[in-house]
């Protein structure tokens, strides 16, 4: 059985929030840390982001991917003043600021080029003191690596088990493919929509009895999304990579359920994303064929091809000549499930979201819950604190998903 290292030296006292310029602050303490120590599952960016917060508050954590390295894939973020504070008290923000690019407008197309809509963001700066930014998910997720050490993730740890042993030191047990197994005290599942944690979870919960059905239900695919970003290009033949703000722009097919995006980023290259939103028929078909939903260049080729004439708004160009611009290895497929589950958490195991940006809000929430927990929390402490996790977050989570469906439903009309 293998435990999670221990952290070598204790936490200097709190320091004051940093300015984004100012010296990188020392871990913050309370009188009493908490000895619980976290087993992470997952090291995506909601993962990495919850370590790297650990991290600081010197409580003892390990993460648990089941890939042999980190894969960076997808297109760009979209990121604002909802993360920025964020990366300034872990003092990246000079690293993100340098590697984002701002925009205060989007342009909205149909497929004839034709200008339908402008969407104003400048009010942003004033109400949260940051414009939007675009920045290449790759880059975003090489700044967070460097905040956790790397001997705090193991690779190649595929969950296959995880349960809770409520004996006179109550704990929790993973086992991995590889026959290894590891205890701690919490353990987090950052493991996407088809999380090992929450499949585990879920199986406890509904033989005690204690689970909602519709929690159990399948998890239906809204969407399938291509993504990839060129190359470096030649600004004289791309002009508008020569502007300093990114140029966000969206087409929505007319009569088809496509839509398809476009961003300037700050190394001359254009991420791109084309969304095909499914209805009930398409969407039970695709699940057929696509029951994987990482990401990766094996399942893009055949929609390339299938959307490589549909037309983007500069240089006449269409969305072929972007994807021939494109390094195959990073041109990915997924399918996109849109479900909000009533059930985030149970005894010591706790679930934090899948998509980026919701994933790292979660993340803090979760980091400042832990942050109150006693030196040795009893498991009804620990759930209490998942209790507050899920009431603070859960409301933000809803109206996500609802924007999300409401948008959904706009492109698929």
């Amino acid at each position: 059985m293998s435990r999670a290292p221990s952290i070598a030296s204790t936490a200097p006292s709190r320091a004051s929030t940093p300015s984004p310029n100012g010296p990188r602050p020392t871990a913050c303490t309370k009188a009493t840390v908490t000895k619980a120590r976290v087993l992470i599952v997952g090291a995506g960016i909601g993962g990495i982001m919850l370590g790297a917060l650990l991290e600081r508050a010197g409580i003892e954590y390990h993460i648990f991917e089941r890939a042999v390295k980190v894969k960076p894939l997808g297109s760009a973020l979209s990121i604002g003043a909802n993360v920025l504070p964020l990366f300034a008290q872990l003092s990246v923000l000079d690293d993100v600021m340098k590697a984002a690019k701002s925009f205060s407008f989007s342009t909205g197309y149909n497929d004839l080029r034709e200008v339908t809509r402008t969407l104003d963001y400048s009010p942003a700066e004033e109400i949260g003191g940051f414009l939007p930014h675009i920045i290449s998910r790759p880059i975003l997720v090489d700044i967070l690596m460097k905040l956790v050490p790397t001997s705090k993730i193991s690779y190649s740890k595929k969950i296959l088990s995880c349960r809770q042993n409520e004996t006179e030191a109550p704990h929790v047990v993973i086992q991995c493919s590889d026959n290894s197994t590891y205890e701690g005290e919490i353990l987090v599942g950052a493991d996407g929509a088809y999380s090992g944690v929450r499949q585990n979870l879920y199986k406890q919960l509904k033989t005690d009895g204690v689970i909602p059905k519709s929690d159990l239900a399948e998890l239906p695919f809204n969407s399938v999304c291509l993504v990839g970003q060129t190359e470096q290009l030649d600004p004289e033949v791309y002009t508008h990579l020569k502007d300093d703000h990114t140029w966000f722009e969206t087409t929505v097919g007319e009569g088809n359920p496509y839509a398809w995006i476009t961003f300037t980023t700050k190394f001359n290259t254009i991420c791109w994303m084309v969304l095909r939103h499914l209805d009930e028929k398409s969407s039970r078909e695709n699940e057929s064929s696509f029951r994987n939903s990482e990401w990766g260049p094996e399942a893009a080729e055949a929609m390339c091809e299938e959307v490589k004439d549909f037309p983007v708004p500069r240089n006449n160009m269409v969305l072929g000549d972007l994807i021939a611009k494109t390094p195959k290895e990073y041109i990915s497929k997924v399918m996109l499930e849109e479900k909000l589950f009533d059930t985030w958490y149970g005894g010591r195991m706790v679930l934090i979201g899948d998509g980026a940006v919701s994933a790292m809000q979660d993340a803090v929430c979760l980091a400042n819950c832990l942050y109150e927990l006693s030196e040795n929390p009893t498991t009804e402490e620990i759930s209490k604190v998942f209790a507050n996790y899920q009431d603070e977050r859960y409301p933000l989570a809803k109206t996500a998903y609802d924007t999300s469906h409401r948008l959904g439903s706009i492109v698929g009309s």
